[in-house]
C-alpha cells in the first residue's frame, strides 16, 4: 500500500476515502449503540415472534442503520443471552441481508448524481456540535451526524480518484469477461469485504470504480456477488465469543450468503436479463449501469430469502447437527458472553440468566446441608417428615462446595458487570447493581449457613429432645422458604398470578422470628436447655433469619425479571393486615 502511494496520488486518494468512508461507519455505528438502551431491543423482542416479523426488522433496522454488521452483532448477542431462538435469529439475518442493498440503491441513485461533499460539510460541522454536547442522546445524534457527513466525503474522494485514475491507467483494460472473470472477480469481492468487514464500503467501491467506467458491469456483478460473501465475516467474528446458539446463526448466515452467490453465479444471464426487464419497468436508462448493479443486488438477495425462508426450520434442524452443544460445565459460566457486554439491555439479562444459575446452585447447597435434594422440594406434605426422621449424620462440605459451584460463576459475574461499557446512568445501570447485590446476598446466604452447619450437626447426635426440635424447626423453616420460593417462581414463568405473595413470605419470615425467641426464652425458663445452648440457639435463629431473607431477597430481584413488573405483581398480591395474618398462620399451621 505504501508502495501504492508513493507510485500514484489517485491510489492515494481512492485510499484515503475508503478509509474516510470506514471511519463514517464507525461513527454511525457507534451512534445508534447509544439508543441500543432498551429501545432497539424491546422492538426486537416484541417483533420477532413470527419468521416474517423477524425478517421485516433485519430489513427495517438494517436499511435505516445502514449497517447489517451492528444488526448481527445484536442478534448474536440477543441469541446468545437467550431473548430470541434461532429460528427469529435467522430471520432477522435474511433481513439484514436484504436491508443491506438500500445502500446500494442510495448511492447510485443520489451519491453519484449530485456533489455529495457539499452535503457532508453541514454535516460535519453539526455532528461535531452535537458530539461535544453533555446530553447521551444529542452525542448520539452527533455521532450518526458525523458519521453520514464522513460517509458523503468518503464517497466523494473514492469517486475523484477513480475519475482521475483514468487518465493515468485505465483498469477497464483488465476485465475479463465469462466464467473465469466471473469466478476471479467474486474472489477479489470477498477478499476486498474480508479486509474492510464492510459490504456497504465494498459497493460503494465497485458503484464509484462502475460509474466511470474503471471496471465493467459483468465484473461489477461478480464483485457485489463476492461482497455479499465476504460480509459473514463480521457475523463470524462476532460468533467466536458466543455460545453454540451464536455460531449457529453464523452458520446460518453463512450458509445463506453462499447459496445465494451459487444462485447468482450460476443464472447470472437470467439474473441480467432480469435486472434489464426490471429497469425498463421502472423507466432507468439501459446505460445507467450503477443502478442496474443496484438492483441486481437487490434481487438475487430477495432470491435467496424467497427460496430460504421456507426451509427455515429444516436450517435449524442442519445447523443444530453441524454445532452439537456440547454437554454444558454446570460448574462455568453459561449465559455470559463478550458479544453482550456492548448492548445494555442483552447484558442485564445475561446476568440475570447467569444469576439464576448461580441461584440454583446456591440452593443444592443449602439443601445438602440439611441433608435433602431440589427432588425433595415438589412433595410438600412429606418435607416435615423427611426432616423429622432424617437423624443420619450429614457431612456436607460447605466451603469445597462454594468453591465448585459459586466461586468462579460469583467471579465471572462481577468480572462481566464491571466490563459494561454503557453509562451508569441509564436503567439498565441500576438493574445491573439490583443483579450485583442480589448475587452478594446470596454468597452471604451461604455464608451464614456455613456457621449454622456445625451446630445443625452437634444437635443431631444430642440427647436433649428440645434441642432436636428446635434444629429440625430451623431446618424446615429455611428450606419451607425454598420450596415456596420456587412455587413462586414457576408460577411468575409461567405467566400466574403467584398464590404467595413476596409481602405475605416476608410478614411470615418476620412472624417466625418473633416466635422463635419466645419459644427459646420459654425453653430456657422451663430449665429445659441451658442459657449456655440457648445463646448459641439465639445465634442459629439469627442465621436463620438472615438465610431467609437474603434468599428472598435475591428471589425478588432474579424472578421478578424488573422493577415495573414486581411492583406490578406486589400491587396486585398485596393484601391488608389482618389477611396477612390468616396467611401466615396457615403456613405455621402446615
Amino acid at each position: 500500500m505504501s508502495y501504492g502511494f508513493w507510485l500514484s496520488d489517485e491510489f492515494k486518494g481512492i485510499a484515503a476515502g475508503i478509509s474516510i468512508f470506514l471511519f463514517g461507519m464507525l461513527l454511525l455505528e457507534q451512534g445508534f449503540k447509544t439508543f441500543t438502551g432498551g429501545i432497539l431491543e424491546r422492538i426486537l423482542q416484541k417483533t420477532t415472534n413470527t419468521a416474517w416479523k423477524s425478517l421485516s426488522f433485519g430489513i427495517v433496522s438494517t436499511t435505516l442503520m445502514q449497517s447489517s454488521s451492528l444488526v448481527s452483532i445484536i442478534t448474536i448477542s440477543f441469541l446468545s443471552a437467550g431473548l430470541l431462538d434461532l429460528v427469529a435469529g435467522i430471520g432477522i439475518i435474511f433481513g439484514a441481508n436484504l436491508g443491506s442493498t438500500a445502500g446500494a440503491w442510495l448511492i447510485a441513485g443520489l451519491g453519484l448524481k449530485v456533489k455529495i461533499s457539499t452535503y457532508a460539510m453541514p454535516l460535519l460541522v453539526f455532528g461535531v456540535l452535537c458530539s461535544f454536547q453533555n446530553s447521551k442522546q444529542l452525542k448520539g445524534i452527533g455521532y450518526i451526524l458525523t458519521g453520514l457527513g464522513f460517509l458523503f466525503l468518503g464517497i466523494h474522494y473514492m469517486k475523484e480518484g477513480f475519475e482521475t485514475f483514468e487518465n493515468t491507467i485505465n483498469l477497464a483494460d483488465y476485465a475479463m469477461p465469462g466464467l473465469q472473470g466471473l469466478l476471479i472477480y467474486t474472489l477479489l469481492g470477498t477478499i476486498a469485504t474480508v479486509i474492510m468487514q464492510s459490504s456497504h464500503a465494498t459497493m460503494v467501491l465497485i458503484i464509484t470504480a462502475l460509474s466511470v467506467h474503471q471496471i465493467t458491469y459483468d465484473n461489477a456483478l461478480a464483485l457485489a456477488i463476492g461482497s455479499n460473501i465476504g460480509t459473514t465475516i463480521t457475523a463470524i467474528i462476532g460468533a467466536l465469543s458466543a455460545n453454540v446458539q451464536g455460531k449457529r446463526l453464523a452458520g446460518a448466515h453463512l450458509l445463506f450468503n453462499l447459496l445465494t452467490g451459487i444462485i447468482a453465479l450460476t443464472f447470472i444471464k437470467e439474473f441480467m436479463n432480469a435486472v434489464d426487464m426490471i429497469n425498463a419497468w421502472l423507466d432507468i436508462p439501459a446505460a445507467d449501469n450503477t443502478l442496474k448493479l443496484a438492483t441486481f443486488h437487490s434481487l438475487f438477495n430477495l432470491v435467496g430469502v424467497a427460496i430460504m425462508l421456507p426451509f427455515i426450520h429444516q436450517l435449524v434442524v442442519l445447523l443444530e447437527k453441524i454445532f452439537v452443544e456440547k454437554r454444558p460445565n454446570l460448574f462455568r459460566p453459561k449465559y455470559l458472553n463478550l458479544s453482550a457486554v456492548e448492548f445494555p439491555e442483552t447484558a442485564v439479562e445475561s446476568v440475570r440468566q447467569e444469576s439464576i444459575h448461580l441461584y440454583d446452585h446456591a440452593i443444592h447447597i443449602v439443601l445438602h446441608t440439611f441433608g435433602l435434594r431440589k427432588r425433595h422440594l415438589s412433595d410438600q406434605s412429606d418435607l416435615k417428615q423427611l426432616i423429622e426422621l432424617n437423624n443420619d449424620p450429614v457431612e456436607y462440605d460447605i466451603d469445597a462446595g462454594y468453591e465448585k459451584r459459586i466461586k468462579g460463576i460469583y467471579s465471572a459475574i462481577i468480572a462481566f458487570i464491571s466490563q459494561a461499557a454503557f453509562s451508569w446512568e441509564m436503567k439498565q445501570s441500576s438493574r445491573l447493581s439490583w443483579l450485583r447485590d442480589a448475587n452478594r446476598t446470596l454468597v452471604e446466604a451461604i455464608k451464614d449457613t456455613k456457621h449454622l452447619q456445625k451446630n445443625w450437626a452437634r444437635s443431631r447426635i444430642s440427647n436433649n429432645a428440645a434441642i432436636k426440635n428446635e434444629y429440625k424447626k430451623i431446618a424446615y423453616q429455611i428450606v419451607l422458604l425454598i420450596q415456596q420460593i420456587e412455587q413462586f417462581r414457576k408460577e411468575i414463568a409461567e405467566n400466574e398470578l403467584p398464590l404467595l405473595s413476596l409481602d405475605i413470605l416476608k410478614a411470615s419470615i418476620e412472624d417466625e422470628d418473633m416466635q422463635m425467641n419466645r419459644s427459646l426464652d420459654l425453653l430456657i425458663r422451663e430449665r429445659k436447655i441451658t442459657p449456655e445452648t440457648g445463646s448459641s440457639l439465639i445465634n442459629d435463629s439469627t442465621y436463620m433469619y438472615n438465610i431467609k431473607k437474603n434468599l428472598l431477597k435475591t428471589a425478588e430481584t432474579l424472578f421478578v425479571q424488573d422493577n415495573t413488573r414486581s411492583i406490578h405483581v406486589e400491587h396486585q398480591l398485596t393484601l391488608n393486615e389482618t389477611e396477612i395474618k390468616e396467611v401466615v398462620q396457615a403456613v405455621d399451621a402446615q
